[in-house]
């Protein structure tokens, strides 16, 4: 048989994926990759079809793939990768067993529909589930999944990245430099200040790891006590006296309905003048309003913010026109070595779930203890 022309009607996979999918995957993953996980496949029973949209899979899925494959998986990668709203997303779920997605909206509509009947697990790529609907997940027998820990470390290096880029103002010195310019920009120091964490979690903590190099004075606020972050030499304060003694508040909270927009007017007023906002976790976690205006009217000194409330954030938000500001497109996480890791972990979570072991990352383990699970586990 010839595994590289899928069409071919002796190939069983070939007409399931469709001509769209094939060239899909043919882009992603390479003409050889694919023809050999391929040639695997077919040599044993399908299992679980998987569907693929987490859009990091282009560049760094490519292990993960292929582990999916010879695991006997049938993976799916749709014409576009997510973010999916509910729309587009239900008319990929027919049939599916497993996802690994980006934040796509798993609402408890999504959950509870029929096209995602066969659905037992949501594997998310990275830490955030804020797009997922977990107690429906629940409800509905459906693990949900995620990689803590494993982009801490290249998180907390691309936040420690933004607070000197912006103090200093690395961005503007590159704008100026591509446009022919010699223009100069006074800043601020960043070795010796004050580092304010909100959200003292493994991701927090390797921000503090990294202040320690620029011997700063390290802040933290968080609604549990971290003894682990207080080892680091974070001292634990309430969230004013944060943000009134902080020169750069960085945000690594996780994103909650108590959460949600936690730094508004009132908060940004009562910071310096000269602090900047730096956001490398969940963008929900300030209002983008206030910011505007903070920036505009000059209550602080600048952001540097690599997540918004809606990404991709429109061309027309009034973030892209206000002044003193760094924005990146999402890519704290994107490093490609770190990248690989998380695929292969998100990937791993429904192999394990397939084969009847619970996952080691689960956001909802209630699941299990409830009799609608939907995938079946081996007795112990």
């Amino acid at each position: 048989m010839d595994t590289v022309s899928m069409r071919d009607r002796t190939n069983p996979i070939g007409p399931r994926l469709g001509v769209a999918v094939e060239r899909n995957l043919r882009r992603i993953f390479g003409r050889q990759t694919l023809a050999r996980s391929l040639g695997k496949a077919t040599l044993r029973r399908m299992s679980w079809k998987v569907l693929i949209t987490a859009r990091t899979f282009k560049e760094v899925g490519g292990l993960a793939f292929e582990k999916l494959k010879s695991e006997g998986c049938e993976v799916f990668v749709p014409e576009r990768f997510g973010p999916h709203d509910a729309g587009s997303l239900l008319p990929l779920l027919e049939g599916v067993d497993a996802v690994l997605c980006s934040p796509d909206q798993y609402t408890e509509e999504v959950i509870e529909s029929p096209q995602a009947a066969h659905l037992k697990i949501i594997s998310r790529w990275g830490v955030g589930y804020d797009s997922i609907d977990y107690a429906a997940a629940s409800r509905a027998g459906i693990v949900v999944a995620f990689t803590p820990g494993v982009l801490n470390e290249t998180v907390a290096d691309y936040t420690f990245a933004l607070i000197l880029s912006v103090a200093r103002h690395v961005h503007q010195g590159h704008q100026g430099m591509a446009a022919g310019d010699w223009k100069l920009f006074w800043g601020h120091d960043v070795f010796g200040k004050t580092l304010g964490i909100i959200g003292c979690g493994r991701i927090g903590q390797a921000v503090a790891r990294r202040a320690a190099g620029f011997n700063q004075r390290v802040l933290g606020y968080d609604v549990t006590s971290s003894p682990e972050a207080e080892k680091l030499g974070v001292k634990r304060v309430e969230l004013d006296v944060l943000l009134a003694e902080s020169d750069f508040v960085s945000l690594h909270a996780a994103l909650t309905n108590e959460s949600r927009g936690m730094i508004g007017e009132k908060q940004l007023r009562s910071m310096k003048k000269s602090a900047y906002l730096i956001n490398a976790g969940r963008g929900a976690l300030i209002d983008e309003s206030a910011l505007v205006r903070a920036l505009q009217e000059g209550w602080i000194a600048g952001a540097a913010l690599d997540t918004f409330c809606k990404e991709p954030l429109p061309s027309d938000h009034p973030l892209r026109k206000a002044p003193n500001i760094l924005m990146t497109p999402h890519l704290a996480s994107f490093a490609r070595e770190t990248g690989q890791r998380v695929s292969l972990t998100a990937a791993q979570s429904i192999l394990d779930l397939m084969h009847g072991q619970k996952p080691q990352f689960v956001v909802n383990p209630d699941v299990f203890a409830g009799n609608a699970l939907r995938a079946s586990l081996k007795k112990v």
